[in-house]
């Protein structure tokens, strides 16, 4: 009896101790912060206005959410006017003109809208930030018109100014400004639905000119590959990696043609049963003035079981290789470098 009466007062005391512990830190629920009615029914993208809500883990990245949805709603009126237009004329299939508005969509999507308002920001807690912006469309339009202008002018003087340089500089000057202006196209398809009076063709045509003399030249420029005889083994693969850059391998002169000098120094050595064939090969390319444009040194080995001239086989398979992997400019020194 007494057992009993102990464990039960002992029971009861470490209750009540669990309790007054418990009871020292209550539980604090924080209250759930409530979308503002501007983020929950955003403004309506008017005639003269664009508006758009975005949402984060950091207040730029909200922003930036903002501008791609802002950026989805022109691109809906591009996709909209593109399959009007090409239904129209074309009379294409549905499936078909689905694809396509893809494609103007994924496009659209890389042009960047600088000229924007912050209307609204706040912060809901941890990791998420919430944000509403605006863009006047006027100037908006005359922001990347003044863009747009800005890298034709820097495109005009680059050509302006290339005439002195050899046809491979030209050429690469020719490829620097078809990249740089890759974007222009989806840039003037918004302008043209911001400014409905607006006319893009005249910066199409500056883009297809550059392409056109980007092919032309490219069509014009010829290589020679010279090799002392230790090198002859090592023609082959330049000549593929040249090749494979849409350049001509072909006996010519003149101002587009250009010779590249392969010399090679290889010893003979053994080890462990391998026949070894160390070359130290010296490549330089000139054009035809005789001026030094790229160049470059490689230290390659090759080896075989059988004999050397299979080592020194596999020092031309290594050298394909090298070309394939990284390329005949890195290969050459640089050729198509600016």
């Amino acid at each position: 009896m007494k057992h009993s009466r102990l464990i039960l007062a002992l029971t009861t005391l470490a209750l009540l101790f669990l309790t007054a512990c418990g009871g020292s830190k209550p539980l604090v629920v924080a209250p759930k912060k409530t979308l503002p009615t501007w983020y929950t029914l955003p403004q309506k993208t008017t005639q003269t206005t664009l508006y758009a809500v975005g949402e984060g883990s950091n207040k730029k990245d909200a922003i930036a959410n903002a501008l791609s949805m802002m950026i989805s709603t022109l691109s809906v009126s591009i996709e909209s006017r593109y399959n009007s237009k090409t239904i129209e004329q074309q009379g294409i299939k549905n499936s078909y003109q689905t694809t396509n508005s893809s494609e103007v969509s994924a496009d659209i999507s890389r042009v960047r809208i600088s000229n924007y308002e912050l209307l609204h920001a706040q912060s809901m807690g941890f990791n998420n930030y919430i944000v509403a912006i605006k863009a006047d469309k006027q100037k908006l339009f005359d922001s990347m018109q003044s863009d747009v202008k800005r890298a034709f002018n820097v495109v005009d003087t680059r050509h302006k100014s290339s005439v002195k340089y050899n046809a491979i500089k030209q050429l690469n000057l020719y490829k620097k400004s078809i990249v740089e202006l890759t974007d222009i196209p989806n840039t003037l398809n918004i302008m043209s639905v911001l400014n409905p009076n607006f006319t893009a063709q005249a910066y199409i045509s500056k883009i297809q000119a550059i392409e056109t003399n980007y092919s032309n030249l490219l069509s014009k420029i010829t290589f020679s590959v010279e090799s002392n005889r230790d090198a002859n083994n090592l023609k082959t693969p330049l000549s593929s990696g040249l090749n494979a850059k849409k350049l001509q391998v072909k006996k010519s002169k003149g101002k587009y043609h250009f010779r590249v000098k392969i010399s090679s120094k290889t010893e003979k050595a053994s080890s462990y049963g391998f026949t070894l064939a160390r070359s130290a090969i010296t490549l330089t390319t000139k054009d035809y003035k005789g001026h030094i444009i790229a160049s470059n040194k490689l230290n390659i080995n090759g080896q075989s079981t059988q004999s050397y001239a299979i080592a020194k086989e596999s020092v031309a398979i290594k050298l394909n290789a090298l070309i394939e992997k990284e390329g005949i400019d890195k290969v050459l020194g640089g050729l198509f470098r600016l």
